[in-house]
């Protein structure tokens, strides 16, 4: 991945900001060693850091100075983690593998893996409010990335997406993109209010139109890779869904109309960001990397 896109390895590669403040994260403190042996396990297991990524690509293209994005791009890619360790439990999707990789909870057990999750949630925020990057970014940018990350990342957000997945009834278009607008969509829409915020942009609706086609695309892809991929290919186990009777956008309009639906999809998205203020070809080629 990180070769296909621009000021990958300078951004989130060994060395940069990003991984210095990932490090320090997952640094072991106070309390359960075997906690933050299962935090670190997961977050560390070879996620792409698409989110991350979006961040500064986002900060990008509304013109800003990377220089602080890192700790935020730390908090989203927590945040997420937590979110893939709780969604793999027994009492969610139930999945025993993770990016190619036992499930937190098949090897530190369904309470610590939970606790994980938790720990990793209050992280995320601790990395936002830290007194050095309150000092560099200025104490209004911090807090409201802060806010904006926990109304991403909630009832209004992920965890109430997760919640309408849980109890169904998305028997159409519009109720299943209701649905992952939430669940996937959130914490997409946060890393491109997060740049906009950082670059000093007003144009947060802007971003929210970004946010939610790419999550949308994120999503569609995912259904169509779920449908279509080995568990080598996808690292998890595929066909999920339609073995727990999801309606997803392939049952609701076939293999060829989903990928219609994330072609139409990501040509929007990339029509907005061209309008943007900045240099986009790095949140282009994010978008880009959806066709895959």
């Amino acid at each position: 991945m990180s070769a296909r896109l621009p000021g990958y390895e300078r951004w989130l590669g060994r060395g940069s900001l990003f991984s210095r403040c990932l490090e320090l994260a997952l640094k072991e403190g106070e309390g359960s060693r075997a906690l933050w042996e299962a935090m670190e396990y997961t977050v560390l297991s070879g996620g792409k850091r698409f989110r991350p990524y979006l961040l500064h690509a986002s900060v990008m293209a509304y013109g800003g100075d990377i220089e602080f994005a890192a700790e935020p791009s730390v908090a989203v890619e927590l945040i997420h983690t937590y979110s893939l360790i709780h969604d793999d439990l027994p009492s969610m999707d139930d999945d025993d593998f993770r990016r190619g990789m036992p499930s937190n909870h098949k090897v530190f057990g369904e309470a610590m893996a939970i606790l994980a999750g938790d720990a990793l949630q209050s992280r995320a925020f601790e990395t936002i409010l830290d007194e050095g990057y309150v000092k560099r970014a200025g104490a209004y940018l911090a807090s409201r990335l802060a806010l904006e990350l926990a109304k991403a990342s909630g009832a209004s957000g992920m965890a109430g997406g997760q919640a309408l997945d849980m109890t169904g009834g998305q028997q159409d278009e519009e109720a299943l993109a209701a649905m992952h607008d939430l669940k996937t969509g959130a914490l997409i829409s946060f890393t491109l209010r997060a740049g906009a915020l950082i670059a000093g942009s007003q144009d947060l609706a802007g971003a929210d139109r970004i946010g939610v086609l790419v999550g949308r695309a994120f999503q569609v892809r995912d259904d169509v890779l779920d449908a279509t991929s080995t568990k080598e290919q996808l690292g998890k186990t595929p066909g999920k869904d339609a073995e727990q009777g999801k309606f997803t956008y392939v049952t609701a309009f076939g293999l060829e109309g989903a990928k219609d639906r994330l072609r139409n999809l990501l040509e929007m998205a990339e029509e907005e960001v061209k309008v943007l203020p900045g240099d986009g070809k790095a949140l282009l080629a994010a978008i880009g990397l959806l066709r895959a």
